[in-house]
């Protein structure tokens, strides 16, 4: 990114994907197909706030880091779609042939789900999509409001011969997965019984619905049901009164139409991400045998900064998931692909961080950097017994205990995008603490001081992260693009997502320091940084 590019427009991400202007939300229909990566995403594009007509825009990559973006795939320009093309996910049949389903409002402002198709499949970019003459092929249940019933699933393809698909809905509260079955993708059925439903949840936004293997990091098609008891389900949901990702596993039998997870949809149910993260897609990429995620990251800072930037919106970095060896949470890591922007690596091993201290990465770009620390802790018995005043709640440990409040074990982890007098900072950490006998470890994003300008959004975000520091180092990963700091705790377990807006700390004037402020040392056993290189985003010319 040039000098002049970055003081006109220093929050503009270099890795992260983001279309040149204008508004984007919700993945869309992510695919491989031949070998060509798809993204299709919600899109303005008549400016950078939100609008209900929406449209697709489409991307296509052979690397999932650089993208060329292509004209829209479609608009609302029907009778059952005139009004927005709403969510929706891509499905790959026999023969080889990809379809989108994907909701529309019609005339009546109804939420409907319609079906679309590649008009040349020789074009390995698919720059073409038609709407099925039947449109729409699912109409609005009877008990459903107008605006309640949204975003299909991608297919999958039962032991009867026939697929099924859900769509998000919600009734008095309930949140509901309805179940729909077809034979040929035109003509579906509602089942007697949704998949899934839970009161008092709300409305269910952008499903997904997928398995995993129990002993495998590789990641399953759609379509494979539960081969010897290998595969665990995964019901991903989100919840639109909170704005948040959250996912059950449990045990899906097609044979009664039945979904019965672990435990409950609870204020405590896993989450993808504790901070920024929504609408989240993902799809079964067969080139690498994975399964990867994205999801739509949106901005913290005010109405005018959108409007003085002309764009809003970035998707997160591209995401492997499998589920963990426990078969307790899903585990996610960015895709090996970033290692193609990799430069200028820095690393050491073995460095005692002395309670108070700071230690600068320096050699990098800290703008535009992925790093990778792992932290060894002794003397734990003398960690701080959890406050009973914290309802066991993450987030009010990490408000209430920020960076600059000094622990025994902790804070200790990152301060990213640091200015030269750390005024402005965003601080990813650990703290850890005993509770009923055993140890409790917290990871935190603090955004309190990322930015001195007013206006913005600097919730600071927490969450529990499952490891036993007695017997296992606590990691941390963060990459870290401008605005957006992404960082993933214990190998992937615990997410969190941040948006930042810094005045100082920008470009070449950013800094990057490992620090602990708590009384307590820790050993850094091992930490690696990179400078990440600037990926590709072209748009291609008429």
């Amino acid at each position: 990114m040039s000098e002049s590019l970055l003081a006109e427009q220093p929050y503009r991400t270099a890795f992260h994907f983001q279309p040149p202007q204008n508004w984007m939300n919700d993945p869309n229909g992510p695919m491989c197909y031949n070998g060509v990566y798809h993204m299709f995403y919600q899109y303005n594009p008549f400016g950078p706030l939100f609008n209900l007509r929406m449209h697709w825009a489409h991307s296509v990559s052979h690397d999932l880091i650089n993208w060329i973006h292509l004209d829209p795939a479609f608009a609302p320009s029907e009778p059952f779609d005139i009004n927005g093309c709403l969510s929706g996910s891509a499905s790959v049949i026999p023969g080889g042939k990809p379809i989108m389903l994907y909701t529309g409002i019609d005339t009546k402002n109804r939420q409907v789900q319609n079906l679309a198709f590649p008009k040349d499949l020789s074009d390995p970019y698919l720059r073409e999509w038609v709407k099925h003459t039947a449109n729409p092929i699912i109409s609005l249940p009877e008990e459903i409001q107008p605006d309640d019933f949204r975003d299909p699933t991608t297919v999958w393809l039962a032991e009867d011969g026939k697929w099924r698909l859900l769509v998000g809905s919600q009734r008095d509260k309930t949140g509901i997965a309805f179940l729909y079955q077809s034979d040929d993708f035109v003509n579906w059925t509602k089942s007697d019984s949704p998949l899934h439903k839970v009161s008092g949840t709300g409305m269910w936004e952008c499903p997904d619905f997928f398995p995993v293997w129990v002993d495998s990091t590789n990641g399953v098609d759609a379509s494979v049901i539960n081969p010897s008891n290998r595969v665990k389900h995964v019901l991903k949901l989100g919840i639109q009164d909170h704005g948040k990702d959250c996912y059950l596993i449990g045990e899906y039998s097609p044979e009664k139409e039945h979904y019965v997870p672990e435990d409950e949809l609870t204020t405590t149910t896993l989450r993808l991400d504790y901070g920024i993260y929504y609408a989240s897609k993902s799809f079964f990429d067969p080139v690498k045998n994975r399964r990867i995620m994205t999801a739509w990251v949106n901005e913290t800072d005010s109405e005018a900064d959108v409007i003085a930037k002309g764009w809003s919106g970035v998707q997160a970095f591209p995401r492997s998931i499998w589920l963990d060896k426990n078969q307790k949470q899903l585990l996610q890591w960015p895709i090996e692909e970033i290692e193609m922007l990799h430069e200028n690596e820095v690393s050491f091993q073995n460095k005692k961080l002395e309670g108070g201290s700071l230690h600068e990465i320096q050699g990098i770009t800290a703008s535009q950097a992925d790093v990778k620390i792992s932290f060894k802790l002794a003397n734990l018995e003398d960690a701080e017994e959890m406050d009973a005043s914290w309802f066991d709640d993450p987030q009010v440990i990490c408000s209430e205990n920020d960076a600059s409040k000094k622990g025994k074990f902790g804070p200790f982890g990152l301060l990213a995008l640091a200015s030269n007098d750390l005024a402005e900072q965003t601080a990813v950490f650990f703290r850890v603490f005993q509770k009923n006998g055993r140890y409790v470890v917290v990871m935190c994003s603090d955004q309190s001081r990322s930015s001195t300008k007013d206006g913005i959004d600097k919730t600071t975000y927490g969450a529990f992260l499952d490891v036993d520091p007695q017997q296992d180092e606590i990691s941390l990963r963060t990459l870290i693009d401008h605005s957006i700091v992404e960082s993933f705790g214990g190998g992937g377990k615990t997410c969190i997502t941040a948006r930042v807006y810094p005045t100082l700390a920008i470009g070449e004037v950013a800094r990057l320091f490992v620090f602990n402020y708590g009384t307590e040392s820790v050993v850094i056993s091992e930490l690696s940084a990179w400078s990440l290189k600037k990926a590709r985003l072209n748009v291609e010319k008429p």
